[in-house]
């Protein structure tokens, strides 16, 4: 883990918690996700390994998410000529 400073939350496109709940900060107009898990701590490396896995499966799925284009809106009013 590493601490938040404004200027990495400002640079990040999604912030990722897992177990802090409250204690976060929170900076609007964020990202927020709360990934919960098994606490890893006081567990056998075999233990951990899932833990691992499915952290490694959820940010292949939020890279993938994060890179993928959204179409334009197509809602939006033409531009004046």
């Amino acid at each position: 883990p590493k601490p938040w400073t404004d200027e990495v939350v400002r640079a990040a496109d999604a912030v990722i918690t897992m177990g802090c709940g409250d204690a976060c900060p929170v900076f609007p107009g964020r990202r927020y996700e709360e990934w919960v898990l098994d606490d890893p701590a006081g567990k056998t490396v075999d233990d951990v390994r899932p833990v691992r896995d499915e952290i490694e499966r959820r940010v292949r799925t939020l890279v993938a998410e994060l890179l993928t284009p959204t179409p334009a809106s197509t809602d939006q009013a033409p531009a004046p000529a």
